[in-house]
């Protein structure tokens, strides 16, 4: 079964590079970014968990832990750790979940089941502190994911739930976002303060909540 938006990410308990997690304890009030890599020891791999550790303060301002995933072992995943770092001339210490016997990437949906070769695909599931699932992105193998979009995205789905607000198009950080169209006239002036630019009736944009 794939999981999709609104749907509760289910718990589950695995090992992992920083011990046995209980994936909703582990998780706890924060917001996590749960994403699967095809296989330890491959380029494109090897690059995207490195550019994770690189953006650990990033992820650690927003309240947000990362978790990787893969089918390989943990004796695997320690050993391909080192050469992360020496190559990316990083620090991992973010968890990379050993999934030897696909547990947790049935349970997700990792698995693409036409392919002759049994591994997880290049998923993103971001997940609330309310364990509910606010974003699913699937990369194919060839392709590195872009983490600095994973950040814009949390960065909008933080402001829409602290404010209610939506983000245009190619939004980015601090810059004006649009008003619900259901919010009521009457509300506008006490809900934004600071103004707002009607553009029609449906599109209306205000300066970013501080």
């Amino acid at each position: 079964m794939r999981l999709g938006l609104g749907d509760t990410a289910p718990n589950f308990s695995a090992a992992s590079t920083q011990g046995t997690i209980d994936f909703y304890d582990w998780l706890g009030n924060s917001w996590g970014v749960l994403f699967s890599h095809p296989e330890d020891y491959s380029p494109v791999c090897t690059t995207e968990l490195g550019v994770v550790a690189r953006l650990e303060s990033e992820f650690a301002q927003r309240n947000v832990k990362p978790i990787g995933l893969s089918v390989d072992s943990l004796e695997s995943h320690r050993g391909w750790i080192q050469e992360i770092e020496e190559v990316m001339q990083v620090k991992v210490n973010f968890p990379i979940i050993a999934d030897s016997k696909k547990e947790v990437a049935e349970l997700f949906g990792m698995i693409l089941h036409n392919s002759n070769r049994n591994f997880t695909i290049r998923s993103v599931f971001i997940i609330g502190p309310d364990k509910k699932i606010r974003l699913t992105l699937t990369y194919p193998e060839a392709i590195g994911r872009n983490f600095d979009e994973i950040l814009r995205v949390i960065d909008a789905l933080q402001l829409n739930e602290s404010y209610g607000i939506l983000t245009p198009a190619n939004w980015q950080k601090e810059k004006k976002v649009i008003i619900d169209p259901a919010i009521p006239e009457k509300d506008l002036k006490s809900k934004f303060p600071q103004g707002y630019e009607e553009v029609k009736p449906y599109l209306k944009y205000t300066p970013p909540p501080e």
